[in-house]
């Protein structure tokens, strides 16, 4: 689990585009963060923070002359990639999808998109349950990191309201943002401060037209090879709501993922095939699928 690395900023929009350009022109840039500040035109912090978030969502990854471009990363970000300039809401959801489900776990994603069982929260709880995770985990996280890495998680997904005509980097939000994923609700008293009232937060738990059917059944595939390669069948209650299945990530309800998957079969040539028993409606798959075989499907 990670609960730092960001150095306390939400990836940006340039970011992902420039970095991948630069690892390729240069794969040791890197190395040399006052090299990295003049190429990608960003303060010290924010080159780490460029970085942590390029790796976190599976577009760069470490080699041996440096970084280098994932095979994600490179179909979609370079030379005539699926979105070069991420101007597609598919790629934001592809990158939730990373973030969400890295090997390297970001503590506050993988908690609450697949452990929160409240129908809402808010700051206070969520970081009583995190220090719970933390001491469980035998990890050492002071309170404030924690609470930064929790604002962290909630920047990512939600707009922040600068003065008006206040524009500094500081109030340029994440792109994640466009996802609408996470909604404010209301407002309660705050336990730990006598008339101090902190927003309630909510998971808009709806169906989601801007997760293609393509993605979703790219996202269906990679979970497959992620956490149960050497199963040939998956029930229909896996993928919606086991941890870090796409049902959870996307919070999609299970009568839509029903209705995606009647047409898996259709996108991925047969080769995930969808039994609608109402005994056991499961998935089963003729053979493993690589990635590149189901993107492109994922832009349509």
């Amino acid at each position: 689990m990670r609960f730092s690395g960001h150095e306390s900023f939400p990836c940006r929009y340039a970011w992902l585009p420039k970095v991948l350009q630069a690892v390729v022109a240069r794969p040791d840039l890197f190395s040399d963060e006052d090299a990295a500040m003049v190429e990608l035109g960003i303060g010290k912090n924010m080159v780490r923070s460029a970085q942590f978030w390029a790796e976190a969502g599976g577009m760069i990854e470490q080699a041996k002359a440096g970084l280098a471009p994932t095979p994600l990363g490179n179909q979609i970000f370079l030379g005539d990639g699926l979105d070069p300039f991420l101007e597609d809401i598919t790629t934001l959801w592809l990158i939730h999808w990373k973030l969400s489900t890295n090997a390297s776990a970001l503590l506050a994603w993988d908690y609450l998109l697949n452990r929160w069982q409240e129908a809402e929260f808010c700051e206070s709880r969520v970081l009583a349950a995190l220090k719970k995770e933390v001491d469980a985990l035998d990890r050492k996280a002071s309170d404030v990191t924690l609470r930064q890495h929790l604002s962290i998680f909630l920047h990512t997904y939600l707009a922040t309201r600068a003065r008006r005509g206040d524009i500094s980097e500081d109030n340029l939000d994440c792109p994640l943002t466009e996802l609408a994923l996470i909604v404010k609700i209301g407002e309660r008293d705050a336990k730990d401060s006598a008339g101090r009232r902190e927003p309630i937060y909510a998971f808009r738990r709806e169906e989601k037209p801007t997760v293609s059917h393509g993605l979703f059944a790219f996202c269906v595939n990679d979970f497959w090879n992620r956490r149960h390669p050497n199963e040939r069948t998956l029930s229909v209650r896996t993928i919606a709501n086991a941890h870090g299945s796409p049902g959870q990530v996307f919070k999609i309800p299970e009568q839509d993922i029903c209705q995606r998957l009647a047409e898996i079969e259709s996108i991925t040539l047969g080769h995930i095939h969808n039994s609608d028993s109402e005994a056991l409606p499961q998935l089963s798959r003729v053979a493993p699928l690589s990635d590149d075989a189901l993107l492109a499907k994922a832009y349509g």
